[in-house]
This record gives C-alpha cells, sequence and structure tokens, in this order.
C-alpha cells in the first residue's frame, strides 16, 4: 500500500476535484493537499469554501500548461502524487470549439507527464513512493449497442472531440509508463453527479431549471442511456487506486446504474415533487424535446469487475439514493 504525503490535484475547483478534496478532509488525509486550478467556467472556489480550516491545503492558480509553475512546485513542494482531474469535459463546447480541448487535455496532461518525469527521476529511476493517476471517462470507448459492457480492453472509439481530446491524454499516460516506466494508474469512470457540479451538465441542469421554472431541454427522445456514478463514491475508489492500484494499471469506475435520459428526468421531477411544495407533475409539464447533439452515443456502461476483485471497490449509493441527496444540495437542504 502507497504511503502518500504531498499531493499535486488538478483541477480541485471543478466537480470532481473539488468532491475528492472534500473527500480527503472527511477522511482525515494528514499529508499536505496543492489545488492547481486556472478557474475557467468549471471552476469555481466557492466549492471549496472553509476547506482550510483545520487541514493542510493550499490552492495555486495557475495553468497546466504553464512548465515553469509546474516544475516551481514539484520542486517547491516534494510532491510525491499527481491526482489529474483538469480538463476540459463539455461535449456540446468540445463541438463548437475543440481547439482548447486539445490545449488543455492533451498538452496540459503531456507537461504533467513530463515535468512529474524530471522532477522524479533519481539515480536512472524513480523516487520511491511517486506516482501519476489520471482520471478520464467511458466516452474514450464511443457508442455501446443495447447490451455489452466496457471493459478495460475495450478498444478506444471516440466519438467527438472532447472523447478524442481524452483518448489522446490516456495514450500519452500509458506512453510515459511503458517508455520511460513512470509509475501512473488511470481511471475511466462513468457519468457522475452530486454537488458541486456545473449547471451545463445534464441532472444539475435538470434540477436548477425546474427549481426556476425554466425547460427541461432534453436532446432527441431521451433514450440515450449512461451508466450514473455518485461522486463520493467515484472519490472513494480513485483514493482506493491511489493506495494500492497495480503500477500500470487502467480501471473502469461504474455505479451500475445505468438510466435513460428521459427517465433520469421523470425521477428528478418525482424527488422534488416530494422535496417541494409543486407536485411532479407540475415539473414534468416543463419537459422539452429538443433537436439531438451531432454524434451523441446512444450508450455508455461499465463493467467495473476489475476494480471490484482486484482492490475490493464498490459503490455504496444506488442511483436512487443519490439523486436525492444531489436534489437536496441544490434545494440548499
Amino acid at each position: 500500500m502507497r504511503s502518500l504525503k504531498n499531493l499535486l490535484v488538478t483541477g480541485g475547483a471543478g466537480f470532481i476535484g473539488a468532491n475528492f478534496i472534500h473527500y480527503l478532509k472527511k477522511n482525515n488525509f494528514n499529508g499536505k493537499v496543492f489545488n492547481l486550478d486556472s478557474i475557467t467556467y468549471a471552476g469555481n472556489l466557492e466549492n471549496l469554501k472553509g476547506i482550510e480550516k483545520n487541514f493542510n491545503y493550499e490552492f495555486v492558480k495557475g495553468d497546466i500548461r504553464d512548465k515553469d509553475l509546474l516544475k516551481f512546485l514539484f520542486g517547491k513542494n516534494e510532491i510525491d502524487t499527481v491526482i489529474h482531474f483538469a480538463a476540459e469535459s463539455h461535449v456540446d463546447n468540445s463541438i463548437s470549439g475543440p481547439k482548447v480541448f486539445l490545449e488543455t487535455n492533451v498538452i496540459g496532461t503531456f507537461e504533467l507527464l513530463f515535468t512529474a518525469r524530471e522532477a522524479w527521476t533519481e539515480n536512472s529511476g524513480f523516487k520511491k513512493g511517486v506516482h501519476f493517476h489520471h482520471i478520464s471517462t467511458d466516452e474514450v470507448y464511443g457508442s455501446l449497442g443495447e447490451t455489452g459492457l466496457f471493459s478495460e480492453t475495450t478498444a478506444y472509439d471516440p466519438s467527438s472531440p472532447y472523447s478524442a481530446s481524452k483518448a489522446a491524454s490516456d495514450h500519452f499516460v500509458n506512453a510515459f509508463h511503458h517508455t520511460y516506466k513512470l509509475p501512473i494508474t488511470i481511471s475511466n469512470c462513468s457519468n457522475n453527479y452530486g454537488p458541486y457540479q456545473n449547471k451545463e451538465k445534464l441532472i444539475p441542469l435538470m434540477i436548477s431549471n425546474a427549481i426556476e421554472g425554466k425547460n427541461l431541454p432534453i436532446y432527441g427522445k431521451g433514450i440515450n442511456v449512461r451508466d450514473w456514478l455518485y461522486v463520493e463514491d467515484h472519490c472513494d475508489a480513485i483514493w482506493t487506486i491511489l493506495l494500492k492500484g497495480e503500477n500500470g494499471r487502467s480501471y473502469n469506475i461504474g455505479g451500475n446504474n445505468e438510466w435513460k435520459n428521459i427517465d433520469i428526468v421523470y425521477k428528478i421531477c418525482e424527488v422534488l415533487g416530494s422535496e417541494t411544495s409543486k407536485s411532479k407533475s407540475e415539473y414534468e409539464k416543463l419537459i422539452n424535446f429538443v433537436t439531438d447533439r451531432a454524434g451523441h452515443d446512444l450508450r455508455y456502461a461499465i463493467d467495473a469487475t476489475r476494480i471490484q476483485k482486484e482492490l475490493n471497490w464498490f459503490p455504496k449509493e444506488s442511483f436512487e439514493t443519490g439523486i436525492i441527496k444531489t436534489v437536496k444540495h441544490y434545494l440548499g437542504k
């Protein structure tokens, strides 16, 4: 089991990164956490308000493509572990403006890898205990039909500029391991949901629009299927991989919760109906079907057998329990 002391969390003001830092504090991590984030539209320091209290934490505003800043951070703080969340992640944005996805997700990941390799090299090898963990997505695998699951051996077949950029970054992480023996792990997760998620994403968009009485726009017929993972379960899986994951190994992280988009929206309406003064039917009247997104993959579903068998990790939340917690968060309960 690895001993982690000085963690560099990239993108720690974003949705999953912020939840991960909260997870570390909640579980009494006694090392130091450095949060490197450029605070784009997807990053929000309000997600981490008060985190410094009784916790060894430091925020650094900066870009993962900034070579000099990375070199300074690694050298000054003796970083031994990188947990790389930072990424452009909104598929629609990648369709309208793909270049920034190349710059952040591919070039940014490369600069992190290059800096880690230089900082951690010692006597033609690597310092003891160092590790680079890269957070990726199931979207790199492309689209599934009505049956089947993505496993770690599924061939990559990205459909959008976003998923293509994440696939490329995965390949660079693996290449630095195979070529330079950099100690790495990769995790490919299914769709996350929970507190602090940017409102451009499906679940927080539906919840916030419903609360505000706005239309609930659903692509196509709403039949696209995703496997949903509560964000705290994802954080727990990442921590498990950091402690026990095999060097050079990829792990798929899924929630065992396949839902059609339209059924998710109906479920949100149901939960809001039970948590507010309005009825379920009042929220359902806001549903509005819109033109489908270009290259919209039909179905994603994760086979998480490897992480379950090898590392004994299992999700704790069902979608039914996780969505109640999520709706309550956005209602301020």
